[in-house]
Formats: structure tokens, sequence, C-alpha cells
């Protein structure tokens, strides 16, 4: 009986030996190498890959075989002054939109927003300073004299000498020249070509 007891406390270690001999030999194998890239499809992922992020404006990170992706800036909010979107909407360009020198404004505005069928639009560069002007106009010759909204457009042109950043600024007509009376949407937008 002793025997058989030395005899299965042996195969009991050599069981426990060669399970610790196969855990070891599995903890110390290396990860299979492979040779896959890893997915990009944004600029995120592509930062994110560890690949080299240019600092340009946007930023724009570039993958080993060639691509490149910028990073995507969020769009501007419209800033509004005594007004909001149920007074006017402008519909192209959006905010932040890059835009060329000939430029038509597009949306719809309530009839109270005009004055003698027409609004002020105009262009603003970084320092305050005008650098087109436009004016709003119904669309198609519709009826402004309403409390509805009246679908308009203004042709804009800027002057060949600017490009770059600039805020686009639709303004009611405002007749009495009241300061109170004064209304306006107002967007950021970038010309380039």
């Amino acid at each position: 009986m002793h025997g058989k007891i030395i005899a299965l406390t042996i195969v009991v270690l050599i069981f426990v030996g060669l399970a610790a001999t196969w855990y070891a030999n599995e903890q110390a194998r290396p990860e299979p190498i492979t040779n896959e890239a890893p997915t990009v499809l944004s600029f995120s992922d592509c930062e994110a890959a560890g690949y080299p992020v240019m600092e340009s404006d946007p930023r724009q990170c570039k993958t080993p075989d060639g691509r490149t992706y910028a990073e995507e800036r969020p769009t501007p909010a419209p800033t509004y002054k005594n007004a909001s979107a149920d007074l006017i909407r402008v519909e192209l360009p959006f905010p932040g939109a890059v835009v060329g020198k000939e430029l038509t404004v597009i949306g719809t505005a309530r009839g109270n927003w005009y004055f003698e069928a027409s609004f002020p639009v105009e262009l603003i560069d970084a320092n305050g300073a005008i650098i087109a002007r436009g004016i709003g106009q119904p669309a198609n010759g519709a009826n402004w004299m309403t409390t509805e909204f009246v679908p308009f457009e203004a042709d804009i042109t800027i002057p060949d000498s600017f490009t770059g950043e600039a805020t686009l600024v639709l303004k009611n007509d405002n007749p009495s020249g009241m300061p109170e009376n004064d209304r306006s949407i107002s967007f950021p937008i970038t010309v380039e070509y």
C-alpha cells in the first residue's frame, strides 16, 4: 500500500511538473508578428497609429503609404445679435466654409428683416474693416411684405487682393437708425480662391 501512495505521488508530481512547464512556455512565447498596418481611415486613426503629424493649419497626418488625412475642425455656430434662427437662416455659405472671390449668400429671412425689399450684407476682416458689401434681396421676386420666411440671395464680389479668414454679417435693414432695433447674424468663412 505504501508503494502505491509513492507511485501515485510521483505520477501527480510529474503531471504538475508537465503542466507548470507547459504554462511557463506559453507565457514566454512572443506574440505572433504580423505585417498588418493599423487600419487608418481618419486623422484620429492616423495620429493614434503614431504616424507623423504636420503642424499645418489644419493639422495633417501622413501614413507610410502616402495617404494624408486632415484634422476636421468643428463647424462654428452662427452668432446672433438680437436675432435667432426664427428670424433669419443662412443656407450657403455655411459657417466655416471656404469660398471664392464671387460669393452668393442664400437663405431665408422673415419679411420684417427687409426694408424696401433689401438688407445689408458685409464681409469683415479680422480688424473689423469692411472688405466687401452686398445687398440681400428676395429671391425670384418673392413678396417680402409678410411676417413669413422669404427666400433671399445676396451677391458679393471680394477684391482679388484679399484672401484669408473673414466674417460674413447679414444685418436687418433698420430704417429707424435706433441701435436697439439692430439685428444680425454673423459667422466665419475663409476666402481662398
